[in-house]
């Protein structure tokens, strides 16, 4: 592994702090935007829920090259907008690190809904309401009842979340194409390699991939199997 990494070139380096500056920030967004939004999906009786559960998992069956193309319309020149900002003296976000993030957070939604769900409906209403009763505040309640009995939902969304977007390249190569320190993640660095006949440096990228995807599937699995004992007892 330390060869692998003597061998990198600077070019490799740059991507791989980009790809993880892209799965950190898509993981916080996410978790604050995912959880209110898992959180009414759970408990909600509302006729919207069918149609915006629909939305949220969108992106598992849409191959990522569709939902890069409608996000590029979106966020280019020429889209609602993208013309907009343009209007307001700002750059469209089509080919920038924002309009990745923005292709990153749509595409990776349904990883970290999904487990928040899960999460929420296996504590059900019950545990709130006792809290409700002894005087806890909506807060407190957030900090002392939620996230201790959903702390394994939150870590299996959050490593989930990072992890798609480790490996994400369709949407990312629709929407920013491959600009050195502005959107060649790791994924796309890959491809460039591969289609430049580089051959090496593309297989030790992709092994470092390899190790880190099987890394966290060990971890999700076995977050899974401690929170099904603890659901028992």
């Amino acid at each position: 592994m330390a060869e692998l990494f003597a061998t990198l070139s600077p070019q490799d380096w740059q991507a791989i702090r980009l790809t993880l500056k892209l799965c950190l920030y898509t993981t916080v967004i996410l978790l604050l935007l995912g959880t209110p939004l898992a959180w009414w999906l759970s408990l909600s009786d509302s006729k919207l829920r069918t149609a915006i559960q629909a939305i949220v998992a969108l992106p598992l069956v849409l191959p990522p090259t569709v939902l890069g193309f409608y996000l590029l319309l979106l966020l280019g020149p020429h889209g609602a907008v993208g013309s907009t900002l343009e209007q307001l003296g700002f750059n469209h976000l089509a080919f920038s690190f924002s309009g990745i993030l923005i292709g990153s957070v749509v595409y990776s939604l349904p990883f970290t809904v999904q487990p928040l769900m899960d999460s929420f409906r296996r504590m059900g209403p019950r545990p709130l309401e006792v809290a409700a009763t002894l005087g806890a505040c909506k807060l407190d309640q957030l900090f002392s009842v939620v996230l201790p009995l959903c702390r394994g939902g939150f870590i299996i969304a959050a490593t989930l979340t990072f992890a798609h977007t480790l490996g994400e390249f369709g949407v990312i190569l629709m929407l920013g194409g491959s600009i050195p320190g502005e959107t060649q993640v790791l994924s796309v660095l890959i491809y460039d390699h591969t289609e430049a006949m580089n051959y090496a440096q593309a297989q030790q990228l992709s092994l470092g991939l390899l190790v880190s995807a099987f890394v966290v599937l060990f971890i999700v699995y076995g977050l899974n199997r401690r929170n099904q004992r603890e659901a028992v007892l």
